[in-house]
């Protein structure tokens, strides 16, 4: 065990482990800036209240990363680990179903223990890890390519996964957990015609789901729930009702201009904003720290998405190349529906922007994600060094 640490300390990826501690840290003035308005305001609690949470979720944050950075990736394909996962996996995600705590937005999303856990945010792992584990062991029998002996039981799983989310009507995590599944399955080497017809076997999956949605709509599409889809077309029309949130985030965006009105100094986050320190953050920043400070976050999410593609580009590992291609995946989706649900481009989702966005789930599960990355990338490395 020490041989294997040594080993693989020294081949320690700093710049991946820098920026993504930088993002933390940055994510963690900016949600005590956004929040104490908000918390002062709306609970009457102390305007530090959302930023000792967050504080201590980042020191949980950390032992995780370095305890997933250093267990070995490869052991995510035992059988045993696979089903371990997948357990905890769908016992969370059902037990939302009976004992969930609804969001602002209605969903019922969180499981309440003492502490709120998001299963939704532990499945988007899980799937990358079953799924490279799955495709890397097709991978070794030579079966990667005989849909019939390799794709049946990831897309049951994948299609439990897909309507119990949307059951929850979090149509964020469902879009990007299709998305990372068809992205792990394309990094596994698969030969593109194998490839077009698992694409079509998911998107039957996907038909399904929504078929099965679509026949309990009446009580998943609530008045709120219909109001956010038709703003989404024209958010002016509804400024004093559902297009309240995004109106008041263009109007914090077009304030900031260059160089921002200066840190703390934000208007729309004295109730103007619903929320600010949660998925409308970005906007606080641009009001706050204007492009420069938006650039200067997406230069950091930027860099580990092309981290995690360069790691999976540069590995003959099948297992390490699917899970660098899952995790880049992630973070690079996720942060495109944070920001597309902000300017509009798609409809809002609620989803956190990584790393930045309050939220003990999602950091602390992507946290676990950067850990393993960095594991693959320490593997790579020796591996280099060895050749």
């Amino acid at each position: 065990m020490t041989t294997y640490l040594k080993r693989y300390a020294k081949n320690f990826d700093y710049p991946l482990f820098f920026v993504y501690l930088a993002l933390c840290l940055f994510g963690l003035v900016m949600i005590y800036s956004a929040s104490m308005g908000w918390a002062v305001l709306n609970y009457g609690w102390e305007p530090d209240y959302f930023f000792n949470k967050q504080k201590n979720n980042l020191l949980l944050c950390i032992p995780v990363l370095f305890i997933t950075a250093f267990f070995p990736y490869k052991h995510y394909k035992n059988k045993t680990v696979m089903k371990l996962m997948l357990l905890v996996m769908f016992t969370l995600l059902f037990s939302v179903h009976f004992i969930g705590v609804g969001g602002e937005s209605g969903s019922q999303s969180w499981i309440d223990i003492g502490f709120n856990i998001q299963p939704s945010e532990i499945a988007k792992l899980v799937i990358i890890l079953y799924f490279a584990g799955i495709f890397a062991k097709k991978s070794e029998n030579g079966t990667l390519n005989k849909l019939n002996e390799s794709v049946g039981p990831p897309l049951i799983v994948l299609f439990f996964v897909f309507v119990s989310i949307m059951m929850e009507t979090d149509v964020g995590n469902t879009m990007i957990i299709s998305f990372v599944a068809i992205s792990v399955i394309a990094a596994s080497g698969i030969k593109f015609k194998s490839f077009s017809k698992i694409i079509g076997l998911i998107g039957i999956v996907i038909v399904a789901g929504l078929f099965a949605i679509y026949m309990l709509k009446d009580a998943l599409l609530t008045e709120r729930r219909r109001g956010r889809l038709e703003a989404f077309f024209n958010p002016f029309d509804y400024e004093q009702g559902f297009g309240y949130q995004i109106v008041n985030g263009y109007i914090a965006i077009g304030s900031g201009g260059l160089t921002g009105l200066g840190l703390g100094n934000s208007n729309q986050k004295y109730g103007y904003l619903p929320e600010p320190h949660t998925d409308f953050i970005m906007a606080i920043i641009a009001e706050e720290l204007g492009l420069i400070g938006v650039l200067i976050v997406l230069c950091g999410l930027f860099f580990i998405v092309f981290k995690a593609i360069s790691i999976a580009l540069s590995t003959k590992d099948p297992q390490a190349r699917m899970i660098a291609a899952g995790i880049g995946s992630i973070i690079g989706f996720q942060t495109f529906i944070n920001l597309g649900g902000m300017l509009g481009i798609i409809p809002l989702t609620g989803v956190p922007l990584p790393f930045i966005s309050y939220g003990g789930t999602s950091i602390i599960i992507l946290s676990a994600a950067l850990g393993i990355l960095m594991n693959v990338s320490m593997f790579v490395k020796h591996e280099k060094n060895r050749q």
